[in-house]
Protein backbone atom coordinates (compact mmCIF):
# COMPACT_ATOMS: atom_id res chain seq x y z
CA UNK A 1 0.00 0.00 0.00
CA UNK A 2 1.78 3.91 -0.78
CA UNK A 3 1.61 5.98 1.45
CA UNK A 4 0.24 9.58 0.48
CA UNK A 5 0.37 12.65 2.55
CA UNK A 6 -2.41 13.14 5.17
CA UNK A 7 -5.75 14.71 4.34
CA UNK A 8 -7.23 13.38 7.41
CA UNK A 9 -6.63 12.86 11.13
CA UNK A 10 -8.96 10.60 13.52
CA UNK A 11 -8.93 11.81 17.32
CA UNK A 12 -9.72 9.39 20.37
CA UNK A 13 -11.01 11.55 22.51
CA UNK A 14 -10.88 10.67 26.27
CA UNK A 15 -7.17 10.53 27.25
CA UNK A 16 -6.38 11.58 23.90
CA UNK A 17 -8.22 15.07 23.44
CA UNK A 18 -8.54 15.01 27.28
CA UNK A 19 -7.38 13.79 30.08
CA UNK A 20 -9.76 11.82 32.02
CA UNK A 21 -9.17 10.28 35.85
CA UNK A 22 -10.71 6.82 35.14
CA UNK A 23 -10.41 3.88 36.76
CA UNK A 24 -10.67 1.11 34.54
CA UNK A 25 -9.76 -1.51 36.94
CA UNK A 26 -12.76 -0.61 39.13
CA UNK A 27 -14.86 0.41 36.55
CA UNK A 28 -14.70 -3.80 35.00
CA UNK A 29 -15.17 -4.98 38.68
CA UNK A 30 -18.15 -3.35 39.31
CA UNK A 31 -19.29 -4.20 36.04
CA UNK A 32 -18.37 -7.76 36.43
CA UNK A 33 -17.23 -7.97 32.51
CA UNK A 34 -15.28 -11.29 32.70
CA UNK A 35 -12.24 -10.00 30.37
CA UNK A 36 -14.71 -8.48 27.96
CA UNK A 37 -14.98 -5.14 26.15
CA UNK A 38 -17.04 -3.03 28.07
CA UNK A 39 -19.73 -1.65 25.51
CA UNK A 40 -20.10 -5.37 24.32
CA UNK A 41 -20.37 -6.95 27.64
CA UNK A 42 -23.30 -4.59 28.42
CA UNK A 43 -25.03 -4.96 25.20
CA UNK A 44 -24.75 -8.59 25.59
CA UNK A 45 -26.99 -8.70 29.06
CA UNK A 46 -30.76 -9.44 29.19
CA UNK A 47 -32.86 -6.97 31.04
CA UNK A 48 -32.97 -5.81 33.34
CA UNK A 49 -29.72 -6.42 34.14
CA UNK A 50 -28.30 -4.45 31.04
CA UNK A 51 -30.00 -1.08 31.73
CA UNK A 52 -28.68 -1.54 35.16
CA UNK A 53 -25.33 -1.95 34.13
CA UNK A 54 -25.81 0.93 31.45
CA UNK A 55 -26.58 3.52 34.48
CA UNK A 56 -23.64 2.26 36.60
CA UNK A 57 -21.42 3.01 33.60
CA UNK A 58 -22.75 6.44 33.06
CA UNK A 59 -22.74 7.53 36.54
CA UNK A 60 -18.66 6.49 36.16
CA UNK A 61 -18.06 8.68 32.92
CA UNK A 62 -20.17 11.47 34.30
CA UNK A 63 -18.12 11.94 36.92
CA UNK A 64 -14.22 11.64 35.06
CA UNK A 65 -16.23 13.64 32.39
CA UNK A 66 -16.58 16.12 34.87
CA UNK A 67 -12.80 16.82 36.16
CA UNK A 68 -11.49 16.32 32.44
CA UNK A 69 -9.11 18.71 31.46
CA UNK A 70 -8.06 19.75 27.91
CA UNK A 71 -4.51 17.75 26.77
CA UNK A 72 -1.88 20.51 27.08
CA UNK A 73 -1.24 21.83 23.48
CA UNK A 74 -4.30 20.28 21.99
CA UNK A 75 -5.74 23.52 21.23
CA UNK A 76 -3.16 24.66 19.60
CA UNK A 77 -2.53 21.57 17.50
CA UNK A 78 -6.30 21.29 15.98
CA UNK A 79 -5.86 24.94 15.02
CA UNK A 80 -2.53 24.12 13.20
CA UNK A 81 -4.74 21.41 11.46
CA UNK A 82 -7.54 23.21 10.54
CA UNK A 83 -4.99 25.71 8.92
CA UNK A 84 -3.89 23.39 6.70
CA UNK A 85 -7.25 22.15 5.65
CA UNK A 86 -7.48 18.66 6.97
CA UNK A 87 -10.23 16.99 8.16
CA UNK A 88 -10.36 15.91 11.70
CA UNK A 89 -12.94 13.50 13.40
CA UNK A 90 -13.54 12.63 16.90
CA UNK A 91 -14.55 9.14 17.51
CA UNK A 92 -15.37 7.40 20.85
CA UNK A 93 -16.86 4.61 23.14
CA UNK A 94 -18.22 7.59 25.34
CA UNK A 95 -21.84 8.63 25.00
CA UNK A 96 -22.75 11.67 22.79
CA UNK A 97 -23.90 13.38 26.35
CA UNK A 98 -20.15 13.35 27.31
CA UNK A 99 -18.50 14.33 24.16
CA UNK A 100 -20.68 17.53 23.27
CA UNK A 101 -20.17 18.61 27.35
CA UNK A 102 -16.39 18.33 26.41
CA UNK A 103 -16.66 19.84 23.29
CA UNK A 104 -18.86 22.95 24.21
CA UNK A 105 -15.91 23.33 27.85
CA UNK A 106 -13.10 23.37 25.77
CA UNK A 107 -14.77 25.05 22.28
CA UNK A 108 -13.42 22.33 19.88
CA UNK A 109 -14.77 21.68 16.67
CA UNK A 110 -14.68 18.76 14.47
CA UNK A 111 -15.59 17.75 11.00
CA UNK A 112 -17.44 14.44 12.47
CA UNK A 113 -18.07 13.16 16.10
CA UNK A 114 -18.91 9.54 16.41
CA UNK A 115 -19.89 8.30 19.47
CA UNK A 116 -21.49 4.64 20.85
CA UNK A 117 -24.85 6.02 20.17
CA UNK A 118 -23.77 4.97 16.49
CA UNK A 119 -23.47 1.06 17.58
CA UNK A 120 -19.84 1.13 15.82
CA UNK A 121 -17.27 0.38 18.86
CA UNK A 122 -13.33 0.20 18.84
CA UNK A 123 -11.48 -2.13 18.67
CA UNK A 124 -14.08 -3.19 15.75
CA UNK A 125 -13.09 -0.98 12.84
CA UNK A 126 -16.29 0.09 11.62
CA UNK A 127 -16.28 3.45 13.27
CA UNK A 128 -13.23 4.62 11.45
CA UNK A 129 -14.13 3.07 8.19
CA UNK A 130 -17.46 5.07 8.76
CA UNK A 131 -15.27 8.20 8.86
CA UNK A 132 -13.40 7.67 5.72
CA UNK A 133 -16.34 6.75 3.76
CA UNK A 134 -17.67 10.28 5.26
CA UNK A 135 -15.10 12.17 5.23
CA UNK A 136 -14.31 11.21 1.85
CA UNK A 137 -10.55 10.24 2.21
CA UNK A 138 -8.58 6.40 1.76
CA UNK A 139 -7.16 4.97 4.33
CA UNK A 140 -3.45 6.06 3.19
CA UNK A 141 -4.41 9.18 3.76
CA UNK A 142 -5.18 9.69 7.04
CA UNK A 143 -3.79 8.89 10.60
CA UNK A 144 -5.53 8.17 14.04
CA UNK A 145 -4.21 9.33 17.10
CA UNK A 146 -5.19 7.27 20.79
CA UNK A 147 -3.83 6.55 23.65
CA UNK A 148 -5.01 2.82 23.93
CA UNK A 149 -4.93 -0.44 22.48
CA UNK A 150 -8.15 -0.32 21.45
CA UNK A 151 -7.71 2.84 19.05
CA UNK A 152 -4.84 0.82 17.36
CA UNK A 153 -6.86 -2.47 17.15
CA UNK A 154 -9.67 -0.29 15.53
CA UNK A 155 -7.10 1.46 12.89
CA UNK A 156 -5.31 -1.86 12.01
CA UNK A 157 -8.74 -3.30 11.15
CA UNK A 158 -9.18 -0.43 9.16
CA UNK A 159 -6.41 -0.79 7.14
CA UNK A 160 -4.85 2.38 8.47
CA UNK A 161 -1.19 2.36 9.04
CA UNK A 162 -0.44 5.47 10.42
CA UNK A 163 -1.15 5.30 14.10
CA UNK A 164 -0.15 7.71 16.92
CA UNK A 165 -0.39 6.38 20.55
CA UNK A 166 -0.10 9.77 22.84
CA UNK A 167 1.43 8.50 26.64
CA UNK A 168 3.59 8.48 28.74
CA UNK A 169 3.50 5.32 29.86
CA UNK A 170 6.53 4.00 28.05
CA UNK A 171 5.85 0.43 29.00
CA UNK A 172 3.15 -0.31 27.54
CA UNK A 173 3.94 -2.92 24.48
CA UNK A 174 2.50 -1.73 20.80
CA UNK A 175 2.58 -3.54 17.97
CA UNK A 176 5.58 -2.44 15.45
CA UNK A 177 5.09 0.98 13.17
CA UNK A 178 3.32 2.45 16.10
CA UNK A 179 4.68 5.44 16.72
CA UNK A 180 4.55 6.46 20.38
CA UNK A 181 5.05 10.11 21.56
CA UNK A 182 4.49 11.77 25.19
CA UNK A 183 3.38 15.28 24.09
CA UNK A 184 1.40 16.97 21.73
CA UNK A 185 3.85 19.27 20.43
CA UNK A 186 5.83 15.96 19.82
CA UNK A 187 2.78 14.97 18.27
CA UNK A 188 2.38 17.88 15.70
CA UNK A 189 6.09 17.79 14.40
CA UNK A 190 5.72 14.70 13.49
CA UNK A 191 2.20 15.18 12.09
CA UNK A 192 3.62 18.25 10.17
CA UNK A 193 5.93 15.97 8.61
CA UNK A 194 3.15 13.88 6.65
CA UNK A 195 1.13 16.51 5.67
Amino acid sequence: MSVKRIKGVIFDMDGTVVDVPYDWKRIKQELQTQGEPILSHIQSLREPERSKKWAILERFEEEATAQATLKEGMEKFLAFLKKKRIKTALVTNNSRKNLEFLLNKFRLSFDLLLSREAGLWKPSGAPFLFVLKNLGIRNTECCVIGDSHFDVKAAESAGIKRIFVLTQKMERQFSTGIEIVSTVKELEDKISNIL
